[in-house]
């Protein structure tokens, strides 16, 4: 048997599943890495971008590409919007404590699940694709909007990692993360750096909705794969560690691409589980992370 078919495949797949998951997982990051708040409520961000494309696919008339580029940009805005509300109505009135945050995020999971059930119904609901165009290999064809998702998700992942490092926001950012009260006593508005990090985390996940959707399908449980996904890299990663978090994505995806085409999806999730728990073990602060006192 020829492998090298087999191999190619894998690896593709595993680069798309990378680069949707590198999304996701750095707006969690971000979000643990400046504010330290573990957002339970992260996958629903990204099932409302699904959901947002499947909204403009329906109303917005014309060809695919279309409503697909309006969702592109109508989506990160409007759930950057509601996370911006939920940072402003929830996590700032419990001043950001790290175990009212976890419960209120959990709240906030269930109340955009719920009002999406009663808003859209429970039924998966399905998107075309942009475009049509496969890639030929010798051996089979391939999908050009996957590689499309593959170019943007990188295209996104180096502005967020140069707005960080050369930037004003990413000097205010950065502060922030260092050191609260001194960020705060140098004139930098902390409160302003919380609400736009949990915004910026949120508009991540959205886009990364709206990219998955034409592949899958949009309906309102869809998070929660990608939050547990998400809460494995960043674990691998290194909570906080934006170079950490890229490199597990990279890592998990990759091996769940392989592992799923030459053995099962359900290996490729043992796999995932078995990494995190070693880890924990042998490097509690993850492969990147920086050990605390």
């Amino acid at each position: 048997m020829d492998i090298v078919p087999y191999l190619l495949l894998a690896t593709l797949e595993g680069l798309v599943q990378a680069s949707v998951l590198m999304l996701t997982a750095l707006g969690l990051s971000l979000v643990f890495g400046v504010m330290r708040v573990v957002n339970v409520s992260h996958g629903e961000f990204f099932m409302l971008g699904a959901v947002a494309a499947w909204v403009c696919a329906n109303l917005i008339p014309g060809p695919p590409y279309v409503p697909f580029i309006a969702a592109l940009l109508i989506a990160p805005v409007f759930v950057g919007a509601l996370a911006w509300a939920a940072d402003w109505a929830i996590l700032k009135r419990i001043n950001y404590n790290p175990e009212a945050t976890i419960v209120s995020t959990i709240g906030l999971m269930y109340i955009i699940q719920q009002m999406t059930l009663i808003t859209f119904g429970p039924d998966a609901q399905a998107v075309d694709a942009p475009f049509y165009y496969t890639v030929r290999f010798p051996w089979f064809g391939y999908s050009g909007y996957k590689f499309f998702i593959i170019a943007v998700a990188f295209v996104l992942v180096g502005g967020l990692l140069y707005l960080l490092r050369h930037s004003k926001v990413g000097l205010f950012m950065r502060a922030t993360q260092f050191d609260k009260e001194t960020a705060q006593n140098f004139g930098i508005p902390v409160t302003k750096v919380y609400s736009g990090v949990f915004a910026v985390g949120a508009m991540l996940a959205a886009i990364g909705g709206v990219l998955v959707v034409p592949s899958q399908q949009a309906h309102y449980l869809m998070g929660h794969d990608p939050l547990l996904l998400s809460f494995v890299v960043v674990i691998v990663g290194g909570l906080g560690s934006i170079p950490g978090t890229i490199a597990a994505a990279i890592l998990i995806g990759m091996s769940d691409g392989l592992l799923s085409v030459f053995f099962s999806p359900t290996l490729a999730k043992i796999f995932s589980t078995l990494l995190v728990a070693l880890v924990l073990v042998f490097r509690p602060q993850g492969l990147f992370g920086k050990a605390g006192r």
